[in-house]
Order: structure tokens, then C-alpha cells, then sequence
């Protein structure tokens, strides 16, 4: 009778086990991955209370887009109101290099899903919503814009009362009123005390409005064919970005607005910050509609808003009419009821709207 051999583990291509490790080497074994883990800020994050996290989260909305909306003006009186795109290229950027960063390192995808050949209409959408409503505050004051932008609902009950034949509700199209007389009422405020005002900035906010009404439905097409979240912001702004280059080439904005920026290193500052500030601005609202669903995002998102316009009229002092306060109230009064109607009427936490630039961000909002 023949004893077989034991082969030894190298030749049948599995690991001899290792011996325990001593309390004392496990211990130095976490605090090397605790000090080399990336996320660890998240585990830290993770364990504060659920209050704790929404106020951690909501100051950081406040902080971010505070920056974010005052940071536009200031740009924008240092520019003399002028190459207002300026905005939207400087945020394109910022979005497409932070969203390679956290794709790269952080969620650690590759390659793509999607065919390229859905991108050009997200792409088209992108720039209508932010090119428009950048260069509109050429012609228009910056609280004239934030009110404008938060009238999405709007163009999307006219869409799909078009193209969908559907009824809404009589408080929403109550909302819906509350809103256009409000827009009317700061417009006309506009109108009369503003300088620099002229109706195209009107049509142009408005245009980029519809745009912003189009852009969730065109991603939900690439959603729907298992591309991440990362995938879409990135590819969308990248081609979004060679458009801003070469269309801000040709125009003269860029190099109008570097030759600024050398001159004027507060300029630059602000540039730099504004860059930064966006994405992190968009990370933070992304978080709040995650973490505690749509409801608490279109309170915060209201509550953010009216903080922006009031810090608008206080530190860019401005002439003030009371249409301005009244006009608001009706704006983002009517389209706080609108949405959480929706929201309670549906009886579920709506999927987030994910939003691939900081210009105004929604509330997340049904189809």
C-alpha cells in the first residue's frame, strides 16, 4: 500500500496560512488603515446622530451655495457685467475635474456604459441651462436670475401638459399663477430701477429655465441603461466644456476674462474658490436628498434661497423696491406648496434629480 504525498501549498496554487496575529500587531494594523483610509472622515460622519448629520449637512448647503451665489455677483461686478459665461466655463471646469477625481479614486469606475451618441442632447441641455443663465446676468440683476431659475415648474407642467395631456391639481396650477405673478412682479422691478436691464436677459433666463426642465428626463434615458451618477456628470460637462472653449475662443470672452484675472488678483481668488465651491456645493445637496429625501431637500433648498437673495440686497447694495420681497414670497412660496403636494400626494421619497451643475440647484421634482 502506497501513502500519496501532501504537495506542498506552492505547487497546488494555494497560500500556506499565516500564523494569528498578536493583539499588539492587529492593533498597529488598524491604525495603519485608519490613517491610510481615505473615507475614514465618512466613518466619522457616519457615527453622529441622525440630527447631528442633517445639521451638519444643511449648514454645509447654506455654506457652499452662500459662497457659491455671492461669489457669481462679485465676479460679476468685478467684470463690470460683462462675460458672464465666464461663469458657466469656470464651473464646467470644476465639475469635470472633481468628478474625474471622485470617478478615478474614489468610486474607482472605468470606461464607460452609455453610447456617446446620447450625450450631445444632455449636453445640449447643460449648456442652455447654464451658458444662458450665466450670460443673462449681463442684462439682469443676480436676484432677478435666482428667482427665474427657481421657476422650473413652470415649463415642466406646460411640457407635459403638451406632450403628455396631463391635468394637474387645482393647488398646482394655483402655485403655478403665484409664481408667474411673481416673476412679473420682479421683472417690472427690474425694469424700472436696474441700469443695466434689458428684456433679452428675460428671455435668455427663461430659455435656460426650459433647458433646466428638459435636463432630467434626457439623463433618466442613460440611468436607465445602468450609467452611475459619476459617469454622466463627467462625460455630460466634458463635452460641454470643449463647447464653452472653443465658443468663448471665438467670442473673445476668454481672453478677455484672463487678461481681467492678471490684472486683478482679488478676481483671480474668486475664480479659484468658485472653481472648488461648486462641486463641493452640488456634492453636499446630493447628500440631503439621499440621506433624508425630498421633502427636507425643498426646505432646505427654499430656506437656502431666500437666504441668497437676502444676502444679495445686503452686501450688493442695489435700489430697492418692495416688489422685489413681494415677487420672491410668491416665487419660492408657491413652488415650496407645489412640491411638497406632489411629494405627499405620491407617498414615496422621490429618486433624486442628479444634477450635473451648481447653477441654482432644484429641489428634486417628479416626472
Amino acid at each position: 500500500m502506497t501513502s500519496s504525498k501532501i504537495q506542498p501549498s506552492s505547487e497546488i496554487g494555494t497560500a500556506a496560512p499565516s500564523s494569528p496575529q498578536t493583539p499588539q500587531e492587529q492593533h498597529k494594523e488598524q491604525q495603519k488603515q485608519q490613517h491610510y483610509d481615505p473615507s475614514s472622515w465618512s466613518n466619522t460622519f457616519e457615527a453622529l446622530s441622525t440630527s447631528a448629520q442633517f445639521s451638519v449637512l444643511v449648514v454645509g448647503v447654506f455654506f457652499f451655495f452662500g459662497i457659491h451665489n455671492l461669489l457669481q455677483e462679485a465676479i460679476m461686478q468685478l467684470q463690470d457685467k460683462k462675460h458672464g459665461v465666464m461663469l458657466g466655463y469656470t464651473e464646467v471646469l470644476g465639475v469635470v475635474i472633481f468628478s474625474y477625481l471622485e470617478r478615478t479614486y474614489v468610486a474607482r469606475e472605468r470606461g464607460q456604459v452609455a453610447p456617446m451618441s446620447y450625450y450631445p442632447l444632455l449636453t445640449a441641455c447643460l449648456l442652455g441651462s447654464s451658458a444662458l443663465s450665466n450670460i443673462a446676468l449681463n442684462y439682469i440683476n443676480f436676484p432677478t436670475k435666482v428667482v427665474f431659475r427657481s421657476s422650473k415648474l413652470i415649463p415642466t407642467m406646460l411640457i407635459a401638459s403638451v406632450m403628455h395631456r396631463k391635468v394637474f391639481s387645482s393647488v398646482e396650477y394655483t402655485c403655478a399663477m403665484g409664481i408667474c405673478v411673481g416673476l412679473i412682479l420682479f421683472a417690472a422691478a427690474d425694469w424700472e430701477l436696474a441700469p443695466t436691464f434689458h428684456p433679452i436677459g428675460l428671455i435668455l433666463v427663461t430659455l435656460s429655465v426650459f433647458s433646466d426642465a428638459i435636463l432630467p428626463n434626457a439623463q433618466e434615458r442613460l440611468f436607465g441603461m445602468g450609467a452611475s451618477r459619476l459617469e454622466v456628470t463627467l462625460f455630460t460637462n466634458v463635452f460641454a466644456l470643449m463647447f464653452y472653449t472653443a465658443s468663448t475662443l471665438l467670442s473673445g470672452d476668454m481672453t478677455a476674462a484672463f487678461a481681467l484675472v492678471c490684472q486683478n488678483q482679488t478676481l483671480a481668488f474668486y475664480y479659484i474658490v468658485y472653481i472648488t465651491v461648486a462641486y463641493l456645493a452640488i456634492s453636499v445637496h446630493m447628500n440631503v436628498v439621499k440621506r433624508f429625501g425630498g421633502v427636507a431637500a425643498v426646505l432646505v433648498a427654499t430656506g437656502r434661497k431666500g437666504m441668497t437673495l437676502t444676502l444679495s440686497f445686503l452686501l450688493f447694495p442695489k435700489a430697492f423696491s418692495w416688489y422685489y420681497p413681494i415677487g420672491a414670497l410668491l416665487v419660492l412660496g408657491g413652488l415650496l406648496v407645489a412640491s411638497l403636494h406632489k411629494m405627499r400626494n405620491r407617498g414615496v421619497k422621490e429618486r433624486p434629480r442628479i444634477k450635473v451643475h451648481a447653477s441654482d440647484i432644484e429641489a428634486p421634482a417628479g416626472k
